[in-house]
């Protein structure tokens, strides 16, 4: 393959690289618990936290403790779950676009 030909394939590699990063940016997830959700993207950053009315009743029980670790623990879930999502993603794309294999065409 010539100078021009390894060019081609190079900007494939990033035109497809750029398709997988917005696919990315587009996941969304939401983990809940003890009235606590947080939303995490497909780029690992936390798009909202939101609290139900009784999720104050540690803080308002003088365990603010609590209420954090909780916290801690829906953003990690989000986290987490957002991290799965995204691999299962990632891996149904490459497959739709053949791969690395397809990328150079073998």
């Amino acid at each position: 393959m010539g100078l021009f030909g390894q060019i081609g394939e190079a900007m494939k590699m990033r035109a497809e690289a750029k398709r997988i990063q917005n696919e990315i940016q587009k996941i969304s997830v939401s983990y809940s618990n003890g009235g606590i959700t947080a939303t995490a993207k497909g780029d690992m950053s936390i798009s909202a936290i939101t609290f139900a009315p009784d999720a104050y009743d540690e803080v308002k029980a003088g365990k603010p403790q609590r209420f954090e670790t909780m916290l801690l623990n829906v953003v990690n879930g989000a986290l987490k779950k957002a991290r799965e999502t995204t691999q299962q993603e990632m891996q149904k794309l490459m497959q739709a676009s053949g791969g690395l294999n397809g990328l150079f065409g073998k």
